[in-house]
């Protein structure tokens, strides 16, 4: 029977997905939900794993059997029902297939308009002498060609097809009927008739070879002739293929389309791919199209492109005087300013080609400007960018799209946004969903749950504890309801604490002098020894800049290099001095990278927790008895794993056109180990049942084990009780990984003296979970550590002892010391973003201590 469909909502029913509780949720088509609660409760397996997933299995299925052997199959969540999807899409903070070649312009599109803008538009240039190109004539490349010296041997070819995909047989057939009999096919000369079958998938090269010759006196009238035949064949392209002096073979294009008026130099003629990084006829030869090559362990820039990634030839088209390579160079904003002003400055022919495209750029830079991120460049790498940022230009380009009647889930897009640049942000989100758009977003930000329709907070704990919809409402509900745990914070009933009292901050400081690493406008910057320190700033102000760019290689180099004091410029670092840094003895860099790419690493693996409960079951009497060691309990060990998984716990089936299946091993049960290895228990458990548990259920069964016990309860101190020890490094998420980090540092005996350094830690935090993360930040520092930490979270700043200010805007506008002082001086400062959001959250602090 048809479903029904009450309201004009989505309805999910019983979804079991991970550690959800058979959740039964309604969320409002055509509006913006934000999905909350505590790190682990299970907001993304409601958001991604239940709601996205189905969305994108409904997809796929309805695609013909054809184009789903392309694709992966998708399994069904664990859900009954789910009634009233759109098709999702999801903007999440992951690279997917971002590679060396992606770039902020390329990700959003807006390279392939400039790329058809200066192939249609650009003017080239010679790349030997400058001047202008313009058509060659007939006679000029044959008198080229009769410049050669007596004797050498040449075959003029026709170029008929250049990197197309497919058979050409009907190519083949216009050769024969020309009456031609050789052809060179992918550099490889063939008589036509012995041709091999070409591989309809891959790009292929096809020129017809139309005479060879000897120069020599009295050729010119049979040159003549093969090159008016060549030319015909080759649309006005002929290709030369010259033997050297040294017998090889090189080859020479010659175009009636461009050619230079000065030195006579030819070029082809200039299409779209011409510019593109990513194919054979625009990359730089030297570098592959990537800008860098490899220089032993490091990568230096490439000196043919200088960085460009262009062929000579692309780099050599300009408009206005500008190439392609200057503009993308260029802050957007600047670009925007350009290609507004530029169709006045072109010819009438010109300008009706390059006024809808600049449009379609003009539109995708002002998107990109709206959420935030004006301050990046175009031909900014996609590997570089951080999470939030990647996400936000992905943003962008849905919101250019124009698609409507589209689920987007999101997450956490206010990750790296300063609560200035939060407004914005928000207007991106509603513009979406005023498009026709449901806008479905897990997030922690409060201005962003304000802002939002409906919030439904998951919980109330995490992991086992997690997993059911405590609240789901109007913001205002959620404050009022006495169960939700986001709603006391969002009432200011609960709050993360404001120190009494600071640390003294006049003491010994380490010290960076005239900075001027990228943005930064040659500041000097204090850090006070033992204080917990943090550095604010909006988007692309400077804070990675500083901290990562410039005080860790400078700090390390100072450590590894016998305490020797750097200065100038170590690697990117740009920096006149560094001081006082004989205080410190250590330097850990605390980071969101993945704590390994491997699906055999886990938290017990990274955290060295296994290696003590590796030893706790090698001393039971059982594996005495039979002569197990330690590493026998490793499931990277030949001798303990189960052999038929290799220590996997599940067997790749391979299904022809459909997807691989993933089926738990048959002979260990998805246990990873094998039947001897799990024979050896201590206290009833085998190792594979410990790996299964979750944190907070091993610290209890591990509680007279004081070496692991201190690491388990490392991890818990950073609110990851809920995470199970064998769970796979991959399917954390960046902060996840950031926290697994900080427990294990913490679980390490601390000799003080020791320089911290996190990028962002409350990164998928919740209010609770910050309120946690302080408390561990405060505890480090006061064992005699300094910390220090890059970010907006201003619950965190305002806990802080020193805050390093940097502004005002991103970019090369930003980069200034704004301000420096404890969080009381930072909230005085006039005309300061920062300033005013710390002002408030002080002021709140000291009412919520006061009762009000």
């Amino acid at each position: 029977m048809p479903r029904s469909r009450p309201g004009n909502v989505i309805r999910i029913r019983g979804s079991r997905v991970h550690n959800l509780k058979s959740v039964d949720v309604d969320i409002p088509r055509d509006a913006l939900t934000v999905i909350t609660g505590v790190s682990g409760s299970g907001k993304s397996s409601l958001a991604f794993d239940t709601l996205f997933a189905e969305g994108q299995r409904q997809y796929i299925d309805s695609l013909s059997a054809y184009a789903r052997q392309f694709l992966d199959s998708l399994p069904r969540p664990d859900v009954d029902l789910i009634d009233g999807l759109a098709p999702t899409m999801a903007i999440d903070q992951k690279p997917g297939s971002a590679s060396a070649r992606s770039t902020v312009a390329t990700v959003t599109e807006i390279y392939d308009y400039l790329r058809l803008l200066y192939a249609r538009v650009g003017t080239p240039h010679c790349g030997e002498c400058g001047a202008a190109i313009s058509r060659q004539s007939v006679d000029a490349i044959r008198d080229s060609l009769c410049r050669l010296d007596e004797g050498a041997k040449l075959i003029l070819m026709a170029p008929m097809v250049r990197g197309r995909k497919g058979a050409h047989r009907e190519v083949f057939q216009t050769i024969r009927q020309a009456g031609l009999v050789r052809v060179r096919v992918d550099g490889q000369l063939h008589l036509l008739d012995e041709v091999p079958e070409l591989a309809v998938r891959k790009n292929h090269t096809i020129e017809a070879v139309v005479d060879r010759l000897v120069v020599r006196e009295g050729f010119e009238s049979r040159l003549s002739d093969s090159l008016t035949l060549a030319l015909r064949l080759g649309d006005g392209l002929v290709s030369a293929s010259i033997q050297s002096d040294d017998d090889q073979w090189r080859d020479t294009i010659y175009s009636t389309a461009m050619a230079c008026i000065e030195c006579g130099a030819s070029i082809e003629e200039i299409e779209p791919r011409t510019f593109s990084f990513n194919s054979p006829y625009g990359a730089c030869p030297e570098c592959d199209g990537l800008g860098v090559i490899d220089a032993g362990e490091t990568t230096r820039v490439c000196p043919t492109c200088e960085g460009g990634r262009l062929r000579r030839q692309a780099m050599s088209v300009t408009i206005d005087g500008r190439s392609i390579v200057d503009l993308v160079a260029m802050p957007l904003n600047d670009v925007d300013r350009w290609i507004g002003s530029l169709p006045p400055k072109l010819s009438t022919l010109h300008r009706r080609v390059a006024e809808p495209i600049s449009a379609e750029v003009s539109k995708r830079l002002q998107f990109l400007d709206r959420v935030g991120v004006s301050y990046l460049t175009l031909d900014r790498g996609a590997q570089s960018l951080s999470g939030g940022e990647l996400q936000r230009v992905r943003l962008a380009t849905s919101i250019g799209s124009g698609l409507v009647g589209v689920c987007y889930v999101l997450d956490e897009p206010s990750i790296g946004l300063h609560p200035a640049d939060h407004d914005r942000l928000i207007q991106c989100l509603r513009t979406l969903q005023r498009q026709g758009n449901t806008v479905v977003v897990v997030e922690h930000d409060e201005a962003t749950m304000r802002a939002a329709d409906r919030v439904i907070d998951v919980g109330p704990g995490a992991g086992n504890q997690g997993g059911q919809i405590i609240a789901s409402g109007t913001p205002k509900q959620i404050q009022s309801n006495a169960r939700s745990l986001t709603g006391r914070y969002l009432a200011g009933k609960d709050e993360v604490p404001v120190p009494d009292q600071r640390r003294p901050t006049e003491g010994p400081a380490l010290t960076l002098h005239g900075v001027a690493t990228h943005n930064l406008k040659t500041i000097t910057v204090q850090f006070p020894l033992g204080c917990f320190i943090g550095i604010s700033g909006v988007s692309g102000s400077g804070k990675s800049s500083l901290a990562v760019d410039t005080l860790l290689p400078a700090l390390a180099h100072y450590l590894e290099h016998g305490r020797k004091l750097p200065t100038g410029v170590t690697t990117e670092a740009q920096f006149e001095k560094l001081t006082g840094a004989d205080s410190i003895d250590k330097l850990i860099p605390i980071d969101q990278t993945p704590i390994g790419r491997s699906p055999r690493s886990c938290p017990a693996t990274y955290s060295g927790v296994l290696d003590e409960i590796r030893k706790v079951f090698a001393s039971t009497r059982e594996s005495k008895t039979r002569g197990f060691s330690a590493s026998r309990f490793s499931f990277n060990s030949p001798a303990g794993r189960c052999e038929l998984c290799k220590g996997h716990g599940v067997e790749r089936i391979p299904m022809n056109f459909l997807s691989d299946l993933f089926v738990t091993c048959s002979r260990c049960g998805g246990k990873r180990f094998n039947r001897q290895t799990l024979q050896v228990r201590f206290k009833g458990a085998n190792v594979a049942d410990v790996l299964a548990m979750t944190v907070d259920e091993a610290a209890e069964f591990f509680q007279n084990v004081p070496s692991a016990l201190r690491q388990l309860e490392s991890l818990q101190a950073v609110g990851l009780g809920y995470l199970h020890l064998g769970q796979s490094s991959t399917t954390l998420s960046g902060g996840e990984a950031q926290r697994i980090k900080l427990g294990t540092e913490l679980a390490r005996k601390s000799t003080g003296n020791t320089l911290y350094l996190l990028d962002e830690p409350t990164t998928g935090l919740h209010f609770s979970d910050v309120k946690r993360l302080v408390g561990v930040l405060q505890q480090l520092t006061e064992l005699g550590n300094t910390v220090v930490v890059i970010e907006h979270d201003f619950d965190l700043l305002a806990a802080c002892d020193w805050i390093i200010d940097l502004g005002p805007t991103g970019g090369a506008e930003g980069g200034y010391l704004l301000g420096q002082g404890p969080p009381e001086a930072i909230a005085a400062l006039d005309d300061n973003a920062t300033a005013r959001y710390l002002a408030d959250k002080l002021k709140a602090a000291r009412m919520v201590k006061g009762g009000v």
